[in-house]
């Protein structure tokens, strides 16, 4: 099916976010109030202007998107809670788009944040006998697809160790990311055995965070940043017979025969943006674990199968290369408080694309396109354009 075009050019008017760490004495609903506080600040606009809220979380309790407006005020708007697992803050980001762009509202708060309990996480996305099969154990997983990965393209240890060499570098120039000091090579791969081939610094480390936009029509603008609009924001999960990454490639923007969900929604906002992955200026993927940046810049047809860890070693993927790829420092370095990681990874682009990012900025960036992959399984994509 050929998705619907918006009828509505959608802008975003206003970011807010916090720095991401562990707050052992304060609750997910201040840090989430501090980030709403933040974008209507940046917006221009007043509280009283927000017509609908969409709230993404995974971890918290019930009506929190509720409890967290409640600090800023109840004005009677409609609150919806998401949870999306790693994609909430991109499915509340989506619905809240959708609600601009069929002109049901004109200005939305969308809401993304997380306190992570302490620990492996304790996904329950899986059955009962899945569970007892070692599902849940995130790291083998992720071990396991790394192995196909690299058996697949020929990449080795040392190659995606790159990934989190890159990533912490990037890291260190973001105020708000938890890790903030570069990482070398050796001790990358010097660091405890987490899940073989997976090592300590290749695994993206958990965190607590918010973050928050105000999405609105172009009438609703009132402040003096470059116009940021969302060309495309798209949600798949996946089908009987689909490879959970990494799969198949894209070949082009028709649909294989053999795909995976990441690809059908790289697809998808391709075709609804009218962009291809040759307009893309500045990338944010999803890098649970180091490999998975590769595989994800893959799957997204952003390279060649295969290509990223040549790429890498480039530098291609830095933040003054070719197509810089989580200038942030990605979750590898800012962290991964679930329920709000797809919505910095927004944050991050739209700062790109305004000229905002300070030592990390990328050149002349234009078009940026986000990632992310949840549990369930599904994946969203979210480009946007200045």
């Amino acid at each position: 099916m050929r998705p619907i075009q918006a009828m509505r050019q959608v802008f975003i008017g206003g970011i807010g976010i916090t720095k991401w760490g562990y707050y052992e004495d304060i609750r997910c609903y201040d840090i989430g109030s501090d980030a709403i506080l933040e974008a209507l600040e940046d917006s221009g606009l007043q509280w009283k202007n927000v017509q609908a809220a969409f709230c993404g979380s995974v971890y918290q309790d019930t009506g929190s998107g509720h409890q967290a407006i409640k600090e800023v005020g109840l004005t009677g708007i409609p609150i919806v809670n998401v949870e999306n697992a790693c994609s909430s803050a991109a499915s509340a980001f989506r619905l809240a788009y959708q609600s601009v762009a069929a002109e049901i509202y004109d200005v939305v708060l969308v809401l993304g944040m997380e306190k992570m309990p302490r620990g492996p996480i304790p996904s329950t996305a899986f059955r009962d006998w899945e569970l007892k099969l070692g599902f849940n154990l995130q790291p083998g997983n992720y071990a396991l697809l790394t192995q196909k990965y690299m058996e697949k393209t020929g990449a080795s240890v040392e190659d995606f160790s790159y990934v989190s060499v890159k990533n912490r570098k990037n890291g260190s120039l973001n105020p708000n990311a938890r890790f903030q000091k570069p990482v070398s090579i050796k001790e990358v791969l010097e660091s405890r055995l987490i899940a073989e081939p997976l090592r300590l610094l290749h695994c993206s480390p958990l965190a607590d965070g918010a973050v928050a936009f105000i999405l609105c029509s172009k009438e609703w603008l009132k402040n003096s940043h470059k116009k940021v609009s969302v060309e495309a924001s798209v949600l798949t999960s996946a089908v009987y017979g689909d490879e959970y990454p990494p799969g198949d490639i894209i070949k082009s923007l028709k649909y294989p025969a053999n795909r995976n969900l990441a690809q059908v929604s790289a697809m998808q906002a391709y075709e609804i943006s009218g962009l291809g992955p040759e307009d893309v200026d500045v990338a944010q993927v999803y890098d649970a674990v180091a490999p998975g940046e590769l595989w994800d810049i893959e799957e997204m047809g952003l390279c060649k199968e295969g290509d990223a860890p040549k790429l890498l070693k480039e530098g291609v993927f830095d933040l003054d290369g070719q197509l810089p790829v989580n200038t942030d420092g990605g979750l590898m370095a800012r962290g991964h408080p679930l329920g709000a990681s797809a919505g910095a990874q927004i944050y991050e682009l739209v700062l790109q694309l305004r000229g905002h990012a300070g030592p990390r900025q990328v050149r002349n960036a234009k078009v940026g396109l986000a990632h992310a992959m949840g549990a369930g399984p599904n994946s969203a994509v979210t480009i946007v354009k200045t």
